[in-house]
């Protein structure tokens, strides 16, 4: 079990960090959807504070790199083990600044690395 802060969760079905955060809760990982606007996915609250003091494994990114410069600070005091970029939140930069402080930065899917048991 993997706990996972999911970044740019949204409660519209359609959208991947709702995907996401469903198929995480499937494969038995604990899911903190975070979210700009409340709301909840299946019956799990969008939270709108950010975790401080919370420990994570995972971050999964669904936040395009144009609005990730408040969480890089945010992410980077989480010391989670890894962040994951999915398709369209690539940023170079902030996945130097997480490798320089031994956290691993991926470029993947998350729903892929569930379906093929690489998460």
């Amino acid at each position: 079990m993997k706990k996972t802060l999911v970044v740019g969760a949204s409660e519209k079905p359609e959208r991947y960090a709702y995907k996401a955060s469903v198929m995480l809760a499937e494969y038995h990982h604990e899911v903190y959807p975070f979210g700009l606007k409340a709301g909840s996915i299946q019956g799990k609250s969008i939270e709108t504070i950010w975790p401080e003091g919370e420990t994570f494994d995972t971050v999964t990114l669904y936040v395009g790199p144009q609005n990730q410069d408040t969480y890089i600070p945010k992410i980077l005091a989480l010391k989670p083990k890894r962040v994951v970029f999915n398709p369209g939140t690539e940023n170079p930069d902030f996945e130097q600044k997480l490798e320089e402080a031994g956290i691993e930065a991926l470029e993947a899917c998350t729903l892929v690395m569930l379906r093929t048991g690489q998460y």
